[in-house]
C-alpha cells in the first residue's frame, strides 16, 4: 500500500513529487452533471500557491495552472474518472545537493529512510508539502459537489505565532491576509514574522476548518464516525500534530452541564460537539481546529547525523516559508471537503437520504 489514496466512494489519488516534472492527481467517484472548469479548480490553487503568505512565504515562483485531462464535457463532470495535471515550473534540485548525504530535523528524512532505504532527497520528494497541491484540486472538485448540496466550507487562521485572534469572522477570513478571522490580527503577525524571521526561524499557528449546511445523519457509527474520517484526513497533512472537533480539549476541563449542548425549540443552544454527535452530524456547522507546527526548515544551525550515522550540523538554505499558514488552509479546506463528500456518497448508495 502506498497511502497515496484517499476516500472511498468519492476518492482521490494522487501523485508526483516536490522537484518531480510535476503532480496530479485522479477523482474517481464524482457524479455527473456538476458544473467544473479549470478556472473553479483555479481559485482553490491560488489560495495555496507559492507567495500567497506575504513575507511569511517562500520565493518558489510557481503558477500552479492545472490542466484537466478527463471527465469533464462542456464545463460538466461526466461520471467518468476526472484527471488533472499541475507542471512544476521553478524547482531548483540543486539547492538540496549538499544535503542528500544528512538528515534535516524536523522532516522526514529519516523516517523516509528507514522505510524505503532510499529517499528523494530535492526538496523532501513526495513528504514535501508541495504534495498538498494535489489535495487542493480534489478538494475543489469536492466543494463543487458539496456546493450544489448547499454545503460551503471555510477555513480560516484564528492563531500565528502564538497570537491568537479575537474575533471569529470565517466570511470574512476569506479576503484578509492570512484568512485571519480577525481584521486586527494580521498586523501583529506580521511584525511577529518579521521578528522570528530575522533570527532565522520559524512558527507555527491553529487554523479552524468549518462546514456550513451539513444535513444530521451524515457520517457512520463505530469506525466510520465523520469525526473519525475527519480527524484521519486532516491529519494526514504533513505539517499537522493536532486536531480538535468542537470545544476539543477544553471539554475535558469542563462539567457535562457546561460541555453538553442544550437542545430548545429553535435547536441547539451552543455547538461545543462540532456539530458531531455520536460520530454523525446533527445538523449544526461542522467545526474542526487545527495545530499547524513549525516549518522544519530553519536556517539555524541544528544538530544532525548522515545517512552513514556520523554526527555532524546543519543549516538549511535555499527557499522556504516562514509559517505554512496561510497557504496549508486550502490543504485543510479540502481535506474537509473530501471527507463530506465521500460519506454524502455513502448516504447515498445506503438509501439513507435521496
Amino acid at each position: 500500500m502506498s497511502g497515496s489514496s484517499f476516500g472511498n466512494l468519492f476518492r482521490l489519488t494522487t501523485f508526483g513529487e516536490s522537484h518531480g516534472p510535476g503532480l496530479g492527481g485522479i477523482i474517481d467517484g464524482c457524479p455527473a452533471g456538476i458544473p467544473l472548469d479549470e478556472k473553479i479548480i483555479q481559485l482553490e490553487l491560488d489560495g495555496r500557491k507559492p507567495g500567497q503568505g506575504g513575507i511569511a512565504s517562500t520565493a518558489r515562483n510557481e503558477a500552479d495552472q492545472v490542466i484537466l485531462q478527463s471527465g469533464v464535457f462542456e464545463g460538466i463532470t461526466t461520471g467518468t474518472p476526472i484527471g488533472f495535471y499541475i507542471k512544476n515550473t521553478d524547482h531548483r534540485s540543486k539547492d538540496y545537493s549538499m544535503i542528500k548525504d544528512v538528515f534535516r530535523p524536523g522532516h522526514a528524512d529519516f523516517s523516509f529512510n528507514a522505510k524505503f532505504g532510499f529517499r528523494d532527497y530535492r526538496g523532501g520528494g513526495r513528504s514535501s508539502g508541495r504534495e498538498t497541491v494535489s489535495r487542493v484540486a480534489g478538494g475543489a472538485i469536492a466543494q463543487e459537489l458539496l456546493r450544489s448540496e448547499g454545503i460551503s466550507i471555510y477555513a480560516y487562521t484564528v492563531e500565528l505565532g502564538g497570537i491568537p485572534v479575537k474575533i471569529h469572522d470565517y466570511e470574512g477570513a476569506q479576503a484578509r491576509p492570512y484568512f485571519s478571522s480577525d481584521p486586527d490580527a494580521p498586523e501583529k503577525w506580521e511584525e511577529r514574522i518579521r521578528e522570528v524571521k530575522s533570527q532565522g526561524d520559524t512558527l507555527g499557528g491553529v487554523v479552524e476548518v468549518r462546514a456550513v449546511g451539513v444535513p444530521a445523519g451524515l457520517g457512520e457509527p463505530v469506525f466510520d464516525k465523520l469525526d473519525a474520517r475527519l480527524a484521519y484526513a486532516l491529519m494526514s497533512v504533513g505539517a499537522v500534530k493536532g486536531v480538535e472537533i468542537g470545544s476539543g480539549v477544553q471539554a475535558a476541563r469542563s462539567l457535562g452541564s457546561e460541555n453538553n449542548d442544550s437542545i430548545g425549540f429553535d435547536g441547539f443552544v451552543s455547538n461545543n460537539a462540532g456539530g458531531i454527535l455520536g460520530g454523525i452530524a446533527s445538523g449544526q456547522d461542522v467545526v474542526a481546529r487545527v495545530y499547524v507546527k513549525p516549518i522544519p526548515s530553519i536556517s539555524l544551525s541544528q544538530d544532525t547525523i548522515t545517512t552513514t550515522g556520523e554526527a555532524t550540523t546543519i543549516t538549511i538554505g535555499g527557499r522556504h516559508d516562514i509559517c505554512a499558514i496561510p497557504r496549508i488552509n486550502p490543504v485543510l479546506k479540502a481535506m474537509m471537503a473530501l471527507t463530506i463528500a465521500d460519506l454524502l456518497l455513502v448516504d447515498r448508495r445506503l438509501g439513507m437520504r435521496e
